[in-house]
């Protein structure tokens, strides 16, 4: 039977059935939003337990670095007392450069009124401390969550914008929640937060430039709950680093603007990454837990620029085979890339889903590129899906297509990592 969501700008999606010469591309760099945290690069996918964190503010200094003049510019240069005899000499400090303002969060079960402690205010739930970012937010603010499992819904409002999120490891550190599409439980009310699949995510973010590393967003409903969303992103400018997203159906709402993920886990079983929104998700594990889809994106004309780009990834099951589809439009022109991505065999033969509308053939956009696993069959997949030529991946793969504006960057390449530049 189909079951129709309750949102108000989001279409009826079901539940899955049972069936239903070479030259070698130039890859670009990873990227890393100008923000506050991300993970070392690697050349391929790995075990969690041998990435190195690197704090996006280290880069940001080895940025700051980079950018000091040479020897041979500091003599060509004339100083600023040379040029105004009256100008006084500072030398550069990172406060100076960006300004950061740090809340803590204490260790879960450890309520009470609001501390201090070493000149950081200390907010017994995360949410108070979110609560605590002023609207209109011009500082980078970063909370840092104490480990332990913080049980409750989390609202990140308009304009409560540069939020960083900062736990000490994703198993350590994590956010959950248990709302449904058809039973939310919010502090927010329903005007604030919305109804329905739109409504229900364990956080949700709606300010802008918000990053988030080292935490898990989980929604704890049972398998069969229907949708039920552990992050909800409807911001711009948004980064994950070495995250985890876990639930069943509809795990991770990347609905609008522009998001960037890098060595993240993602779990679900139905359209568990899904939305309209710009995201490229680099060196990220996608693990399928039973029948259903990976994608479902909801471009709905040619004209957008929307997409979802799975780059140096790796898509896992649960040791049965053919099982998954990689995607299915929820919107008719829903545009999903995966490049350079393993597969394993819980992947289906024929690779996408039409969503049982044969005009969608016409208009998805389904594409991959030089992928490999057992779940990599380019000749058996469906013929309205597309293996991508040289010329055409650089679309995708280009620094640009997550980040288009050149006269304002909002991702700087630093140490081979993407780092916001709000950072």
């Amino acid at each position: 039977m189909k079951r129709k969501r309750t949102t108000n700008d989001t279409p009826t999606r079901d539940q899955p059935s049972a069936q239903s010469g070479q030259i070698e591309p130039h890859i670009p760099p990873n990227p890393i939003p100008h923000s506050h945290s991300a993970v070392a690069d690697i050349s391929g996918p790995r075990s969690r337990a041998s990435r190195l964190p690197v704090s996006v503010f280290d880069a940001y200094k080895f940025r700051l670095f980079l950018n000091q003049p040479t020897n041979q510019a500091r003599r060509e240069s004339p100083r600023a007392s040379e040029k105004n005899p009256a100008a006084p000499i500072h030398p550069p400090s990172m406060a100076q450069q960006q300004p950061r303002r740090v809340l803590r969060v204490a260790p879960p079960g450890r309520g009470g009124a609001r501390a201090e402690a070493e000149g950081e205010a200390v907010f017994p739930t995360v949410q108070a401390a979110g609560d605590a970012v002023p609207l209109g937010n011009a500082v980078r603010t970063v909370i840092r969550l104490a480990p332990g499992v913080y049980r409750e819904p989390v609202y990140v409002a308009k304009t409560r914008n540069l939020v960083t999120l900062a736990g000490t490891s994703p198993e350590s550190t994590v956010i959950t929640w248990d709302n449904t599409a058809t039973r939310i439980k919010h502090a927010q009310s329903s005007r604030v937060i919305g109804t329905g699949t739109f409504g229900c995510g364990t956080v949700i973010v709606e300010g802008e430039d918000f990053i988030a590393e080292n935490v898990t967003f989980e929604n704890s409903a049972p398998q069969g709950s229907g949708q039920a969303v552990a992050l909800r992103v409807t911001a711009d400018r948004c980064a994950f680093y070495n995250c985890r997203f876990l639930g069943w159906q509809d795990t991770l709402y990347l609905h609008y603007g522009k998001q960037y993920l890098r060595d993240c886990y993602i779990e679900g079983n139905c359209d568990f990454i899904f939305g309209n929104s710009i995201a490229l998700l680099e060196h990220c594990h996608i693990h399928c837990k039973s029948v259903g889809y990976i994608t479902a994106h909801s471009r709905k004309s040619s004209s957008e620029t929307t997409g979802y780009v799975f780059l140096r990834c790796i898509i896992t099951g649960n040791g049965d085979a053919g099982y998954m589809f990689l995607g299915r439009p929820w919107g008719p022109f829903g545009r999903v890339v995966f490049a350079h991505t393993f597969m394993d065999r819980c992947i289906k033969p024929a690779g996408w889903h039409n969503w049982d509308r044969s005009e969608n053939e016409r208009t998805a956009c389904f594409f991959e590129y030089r992928c490999s696993g057992p779940g990599s069959r380019p000749s058996n997949r469906v013929s309205w899906c597309r293996q991508l030529l040289d010329v055409e991946v650089e679309n995708f793969l280009a620094h640009t297509f997550i980040d288009p504006d050149l006269d304002r960057p909002w991702l700087l390449q630093m140490m081979a990592i993407k780092i916001p530049a709000s950072a």
